[in-house]
């Protein structure tokens, strides 16, 4: 197997063992609560898609993208790039209040989106008891200069340790606010549509995973969401008792939800290349 096609990160990398991690889905909604904040971004996710009406299947598409990129062979993870640039191109934005159209392509602001879901991974990932070193999350920024250029920036424009993506963050600050748009975000986030007989289950099960990811927010996101940020130290605990959870259940089981693409990789490269949290400071 050693001379298998590892794919654009390779099972050494920080990311093979990060985005194994079953917080990876908490993470996930807190990206969406946070990309929402930048009124140019989100308003060309809603005028160009059913958000409201297919949520879902966007969600499981941004998964499926994650995955591919990560675990698929180099050509898998270039093919899916490249349909993403591809739908990127031909999609533009207006601004309601000035008639501005935009491109959403534009690297503004797909620096954003890609700031805004890396830095949430490993956020919860790291509250939630990921063991990671100050190095690992460095090399873990490092990395995804790969991804970033997958969706069309230029890599050396992109932070590649936890310094300069701070540093990104302050200078993009002043840009962010809570837009109608980002209202329609947070309310679909909280209450997403769903079949009348899995409302019950929605409301114990997705609302506290809605909740988690919102309460896991920067400071300054809550206060332009006009919410008041809960105790720091309070949020941790319940990220790291929501990671023993899910942690507990047996990758076996987890890995073998769709769309698996963690099994083929270990099938392509043999069980070494099972992810692991312990492999992520090595």
């Amino acid at each position: 197997m050693s001379d298998a096609d590892p794919g654009l990160f390779g099972p050494d990398s920080v990311t093979w063992q990060l985005h194994g991690d079953p917080m990876m889905w908490v993470a996930g909604v807190r990206a969406l609560y946070l990309q929402a904040l930048h009124p140019r971004a989100v308003r060309g996710v809603l005028q160009n898609s059913d958000f409201r009406r297919d949520a879902w299947g966007r969600l499981r598409r941004t998964a499926h993208f994650v995955g591919t990129t990560t675990y698929g062979t180099r050509e898998a993870a270039e093919r899916a790039g490249e349909r993403v640039r591809a739908i990127h191109r031909r999609l533009t934005a207006t601004d309601p209040a000035t008639g501005e159209r935009y491109r959403i392509d534009d690297p503004e602001l797909l620096l954003w989106v890609h700031c805004a879901e890396i830095d949430s991974y490993l956020h919860v990932l790291w509250r939630s008891g990921f063991p990671l070193t100050d190095t690992a999350a460095d090399r873990y920024l490092a990395e995804h200069r790969v991804s970033a250029r997958l969706v069309g920036l230029d890599p050396d424009a992109v932070p590649a340790d936890r310094a300069q993506l701070a540093a990104y963050f302050e200078q993009v600050r002043p840009h962010l606010a809570a837009t109608p748009e980002a209202r329609v975000v947070d309310d679909f986030l909280l209450r997403p549509p769903t079949h009348p007989l899995l409302v019950p289950a929605r409301e114990v099960l997705w609302r506290r995973v809605a909740q988690l990811a919102y309460a896991s927010l920067p400071p300054y996101a809550h206060a332009l969401y006009g919410r008041a940020a809960p105790p720091p130290a309070a949020v941790t605990r319940r990220l790291r008792a929501t990671g023993a959870v899910l942690r507990r259940i047996p990758t076996g089981v987890r890995w073998q939800l769709p769309p698996k693409h963690i099994l083929r990789a270990v099938a392509r490269l043999g069980p070494d290349a099972r992810p692991a949290p312990y492999k992520a400071g090595r």
